[in-house]
């Protein structure tokens, strides 16, 4: 236990250790009960892609969304990224996806490279919508056709689980 301690406090070894235990404590995330659940009340929001083309989320209105802001120096982050990549895999032509981030996208496009990710990742270009603002890294937002907020789960979390394929079907079919 004390070798672990000791290793966390080395950058070489502290960031996987951390995903690690990230991943290990990782669970399906929950789906908000229909009656708690809040209405996107806007989606004009501009954003940027890593290629520099400028996208406005409201091309995703009236359809079901996935966003999930991240950064490549979270370890929470690191740890669901293989799951969102499956699950994007499995949906990107039937769910929209947004992988917010607020860093250099020179640094993003290295890092997806790098670990063979392929995921729409965007910068966002004004304030993020009041609904959508949390301070917590990694903090995903499943949103439905009519706008529902059906899932928000801040911190690392199950995607690729056979609960949340169940719930994105579902919304599928509304």
């Amino acid at each position: 236990m004390v070798v672990v301690i000791l290793l966390l406090f080395i950058p070489q070894t502290a960031m996987p250790i951390k995903v690690f235990f990230s991943r290990l404590l990782s669970f399906s995330p929950s789906e908000i009960a229909a009656e708690k659940r809040v209405v996107l009340d806007s989606y004009d929001w501009d954003l940027v892609g890593l290629d520099g083309e400028r996208t406005n989320f409201s091309t995703s209105e009236g359809k079901v969304t996935l966003i999930n802001f991240w950064a490549t120096w979270c370890p929470p982050c690191l740890a669901e990224m293989p799951s969102l990549q499956d699950l994007y895999d499995s949906y990107g032509d039937r769910v929209d996806f947004y992988f917010v981030t607020m860093e250099d996208a020179e640094r993003v496009s290295k890092f997806l490279e790098k670990h063979g990710y392929s995921i729409p990742a965007y910068i966002p270009m004004e304030e993020v919508p009041a609904l959508l603002k949390n301070n917590s890294l990694p903090t995903t937002f499943l949103i439905s056709k009519n706008g529902e907020i059906v899932m928000e789960k801040s911190g690392a979390a199950n995607w690729n689980s056979s609960s949340t394929r169940a719930i994105l079907d579902t919304l599928l079919s509304e």
